[in-house]
């Protein structure tokens, strides 16, 4: 059944309108006619089995059921040269985080300037959006402008755990920084931030003021891996471990 993203203040009613570019995509892409079923999603977490009538209108039927990551998880990324971050958001999305924020650091080759920044984040949201389209995801992440590390550090969003991707010696497994996070709270967490560095990694000054921003340093195992690869290594142990250990506490 073909999937279109619907706003939440359409998603409601008993009956909600897309919009014309999802229209567009319903009728004149994929030639769909009035009365066929149609799966739409409102980017909160909420999905609804309709009808598609004249005009781009739904007739929203019966609620289907959610999915969802046990944790809200925010993934902090600095932002790779070429298309690479595409391919994270993507990723990302399909891996369940709740909020992508694009990082400029010291070695982090693009730049933007203002108008740069929100070009790219309409991009960006429009990956997104496709990606939940894709994989069934209802939950349309947020995704930031590009933002300075240090900036980004002193106004950090809150997270009951905060894990930073680290090459040096002394870094713990996640599985590890997991359970003494559950053993801290006393139950497993609702919400946690990852944040992984550029190419050639954080610098050991903006490692240093990860880790005094309450950024628990993590290792991803014996082989540097590229930027991207470490974002789907990480959200993907993360969803793993975190799913895991919640079925063993229900």
């Amino acid at each position: 059944m073909s999937r279109f993203y619907m706003l939440p203040a359409e998603f409601g009613r008993g009956r909600g309108r897309l919009s014309a570019e999802e229209y567009h995509h319903a009728r004149d892409v994929l030639r769909l006619g009035v009365g066929e079923f149609v799966e739409v999603f409102d980017g909160c977490g909420n999905a609804k089995r309709g009808r598609l009538l004249e005009g781009g209108y739904v007739k929203l039927l019966e609620e289907l059921p959610g999915k969802r990551m046990p944790v809200s998880l925010i993934l902090a990324q600095a932002v790779p040269k070429g298309r690479n971050f595409d391919f994270i958001v993507q990723k990302a999305v399909e891996l369940g985080v709740s909020r992508i924020v694009p990082l400029i650091t010291e070695r982090t080759v693009p730049r933007f300037n203002g108008r740069e920044g929100e070009r790219k984040r309409e991009k960006w949201r429009r990956v997104a959006l496709e990606a939940c389209k894709q994989c069934g995801q209802n939950l349309l992440p947020e995704v930031g402008v590009p933002v300075e590390l240090g900036s980004f550090l002193k106004e950090l969003p809150m997270a009951e755990f905060r894990m930073v991707g680290s090459l040096y010696s002394g870094a713990k497994r996640i599985r590890r920084a997991i359970e003494e996070c559950c053993v801290r709270l006393g139950r497993m967490p609702k919400s946690g931030m990852v944040l992984i560095g550029p190419e050639g990694d954080f610098t050991p000054k903006e490692c240093e003021a990860a880790v005094q921003a309450g950024f628990e340093p993590v290792t991803f195992g014996p082989i540097v891996l590229r930027t991207e690869t470490a974002a789907i290594y990480a959200l993907s142990i993360l969803g793993y471990e975190l799913m895991d250990m919640g079925s063993d506490s229900a």
